[in-house]
This record gives C-alpha cells, sequence and structure tokens, in this order.
C-alpha cells in the first residue's frame, strides 16, 4: 500500500467473557434456533434434544465462559424419517447445491439479530458439503473482529442445519499498550511457524520470517534465514519457498488470542492482503508485544524451551520444537556473562482444530555485541542450552 501504515492507539484493552449461563439463557437459545426441548445439565455443559427416538436437533452449550455452543439438525441417517419431522434430513441438507450468498444471509439473519449480532460483518463464501455458513464477526466495543465468529449453517433447502458460537459476550479487562500496525509488521516478519500448517516433508529448522508480510510500500519482505530450496536431508524433500504477500489495508481491532492462558479478544492489526496469485484474505496479528500476553511460566517445565543454539558473530539462532498451528517469537536478554533467551507461542487461529505433530523450527535475534564466552541459557528455568 503507498504510504505509511496507521499507528493506531497508545494503549488498547483486552476483553473477555465472564460468569456462567443458566438453562434459561440457554432455552433462549433454543427458543432461537427452533430446538425443542428442556435444557438438560452434564458434565459442565447444557444440553437440549434430540427427541427420545434420536430425531431432532441437537444444541450444546458449555456451562462457563466463554460458554461455545453447537447446533446441528441431527437426526438418523436414513431415508426413512418419520412423517412430519421436518428436521430431520437425512444429511443435514447437504445434499444439492449450495442456495447463494444472499440467500444464505438472509436466512442467517433472524438469528444473529436474536444474538445481538445484527451490525456483524458477514462472510458467506465459505461452502462445506453443500452448506453454505454464513460467518459473522461482531463489533466489539466499536472495533472490529477476527476470530471471534458466529457461524451459521444453511441447507440446501435454505434452512439454518447448524451453527456455533459464543454466548457470553466479552467484557473489558486488562489494557495493554500497543504496537503501531508498522511495528507489528515488523515484528511479523520476524516470527517462525510451519509455513502454511502443512504437514509432513521435512521436519527441519525453518527459515527466520514466517508468513511473510511486506514492507509499506506494497513490496514483499525478503526472505531472509538459511535457503528455503535447501534440502533438510540428503533425499528428503525441501520446504516449499516462502510465501510473499502484500498488504492492501489495515485496520485497528481485536482477534481472538490467548490472554494468560485463557480465550480473549486482544487489540490486534487486521490485515487485508494479496496472495502473489492475486488471492485477497484477510488475517491479524496482536498488536500487544508477545511477551505481556504470554502465562507466568513454569519452572518445572511447561514452557517451551531452546534445545540448541549457534552463535556467528552478533547472529544467534535458535532451534526448537513447535507446532503446526502457531507462530514463534524468540527475546533474549543480554547480561555481561550470559545471554537468556525464551520462546513464546501464538496460535495463527484460537479455534482452530489442530493435530499434536511436532516440527523443528528455528529462529534467529541479533544480539547488541557477538557472545563471545557468555553462555547462553534458558531464561525460565536458568539452565544451560547446549551449542549445535
Amino acid at each position: 500500500m503507498a504510504g505509511t501504515l496507521p499507528d493506531g492507539p497508545g494503549t488498547a484493552h483486552t476483553y473477555r467473557p465472564k460468569g456462567t449461563v443458566d438453562a434459561d439463557d440457554v432455552a433462549r437459545l433454543a427458543d432461537l434456533l427452533g430446538v425443542e426441548g428442556t435444557p438438560v445439565e452434564e458434565h459442565g455443559a447444557w444440553r437440549v434434544g434430540p427427541q427420545k427416538d434420536g430425531s431432532g436437533a441437537v444444541l450444546r452449550v458449555d456451562a462457563q465462559a466463554p460458554a461455545t455452543w453447537t447446533y446441528h439438525v441431527g437426526g438418523p441417517v436414513t431415508d426413512n424419517c418419520p412423517k412430519g419431522k421436518k428436521a430431520c434430513p437425512p444429511d443435514g441438507g447437504r445434499s444439492g447445491k449450495p442456495v447463494g450468498e444472499d440467500a444464505a444471509k438472509r436466512a442467517a439473519a433472524p438469528v444473529l439479530e436474536g444474538l445481538g449480532l445484527a451490525d456483524a460483518r458477514l462472510d458467506a463464501s465459505q461452502v462445506m458439503d453443500g452448506v453454505r455458513v454464513v460467518n459473522a464477526d461482531p463489533v466489539v466495543a466499536g472495533l472490529p473482529t477476527y476470530d471471534w465468529s458466529t457461524g451459521i449453517r444453511v441447507g440446501t433447502g435454505g434452512a439454518v442445519v447448524g451453527g456455533s458460537g459464543r454466548l457470553l459476550e466479552p467484557v473489558r479487562a486488562a489494557e495493554y499498550p500497543v504496537m503501531t500496525a508498522q511495528e507489528a509488521v515488523a515484528e511479523l516478519n520476524e516470527t517462525v511457524g510451519h509455513r502454511d500448517g502443512r504437514i509432513g516433508g521435512c521436519a527441519t529448522p525453518v527459515p527466520n520470517g514466517g508468513p511473510q508480510a511486506p514492507d509499506v510500500m506494497g513490496g514483499a519482505a525478503e526472505p531472509t534465514g538459511a535457503d528455503p530450496a535447501a534440502p533438510c536431508e540428503p533425499g528428503r524433500t525441501p520446504l516449499p519457498p516462502k510465501e510473499r504477500v502484500t498488504i492492501r489495508g489495515a485496520a485497528f481491532g481485536l482477534a481472538g488470542q490467548l490472554e494468560k492462558g485463557a480465550p480473549a479478544l486482544v487489540p490486534a492489526w487486521l490485515f487485508d492482503a494479496e496472495r502473489e496469485n492475486g488471492e485477497r484474505y484477510r488475517f491479524a496479528y496482536p498488536a500487544v508485544p508477545v511477551e505481556r500476553l504470554a502465562p507466568e511460566p513454569d519452572e518445572a517445565g511447561g514452557h517451551l524451551r531452546v534445545d540448541q543454539y549457534e552463535a556467528r558473530d552478533r547472529t544467534l539462532t535458535v532451534w526448537f520444537t513447535g507446532g503446526v498451528c502457531s507462530r514463534y517469537t524468540v527475546r533474549a536478554e543480554e547480561t555481561a556473562t550470559q545471554v537468556k533467551v525464551r520462546l513464546y507461542e501464538t496460535p495463527v487461529e484460537l479455534d482452530r482444530a489442530c493435530i499434536a505433530l511436532g516440527v523443528d523450527l528455528s529462529d534467529t535475534v541479533t544480539l547488541r555485541a557477538p557472545l563471545g564466552d557468555r553462555e547462553v541459557v534458558d531464561a525460565v528455568s536458568g539452565e544451560p542450552v547446549p551449542p549445535k
């Protein structure tokens, strides 16, 4: 984008859902969705439906904040639904051609209005097995949101056949200093991750950079670190080249992230981006430095650890094991005798289902002075990190 990226406010609040839901709250949601039955509490959650014969819709709501709910038409998988059971399509309304985006939005509108989401940002482009999904991103405290959406699924017949969301509204919580959009882009370019969440190929150190964000004039940031075309082992498939995207716009808002280990809406920059193939999409990056959002470290071992390091002049490269659905940032604190390193993890998407697969990653930081004879230690445990 031409010109400079916006600065945003100096400070901003996080927002967290708090409290519990009771039978009356669940009954109101069930009535809104047209689910028949009385709320029943079981194993820390509420359930409404199905009917005694197993047919009909099912609504489940977690009792504790954020009171996540899921709804689906359900019913037996059969071609012989009981006569008069209008909510008993054997495939949940998935057979046939999906309805258009406008029709899906009209079908979802009464539910979204009842949930207080009449002014939400709607996206009905997603289609799953013939079912069109209307994703509604709420406006919270006057700010747009990302990764906190309510999804309403509309079947081929134009009826709502499923959905999910959070029943409790988030309330204002802690206040933090925030980064400008330019600072967020710079930090994003310094994070690492298993590119695109791809599974398989080489589980080897990944070059510094992770998902690439561009400079403010629209040119993509140049890849840094090791040659991404180099195979990790002889005969192994090399990792794909680093993605380069162009930012077309940036807005200050809120994004679903973990704050001190709990789900929250945190101050974030919402970037409108364009891939090299012309595809447009939106992504978010926290405007709060990762160390401010991280939970208190567990010296007993409940934190990310650096496995090895290599130092060349003022460059310190560290190797560690991470997951496939997160970005990672390394921080280094220097003293006269030590360099203390700590890793921070940021989920790419808060609600994304992710396979429990560890991959080898690396990241690089620039020191104020060459490492020399200083010791590299884990910042939390104080244990030495072995050289590579």
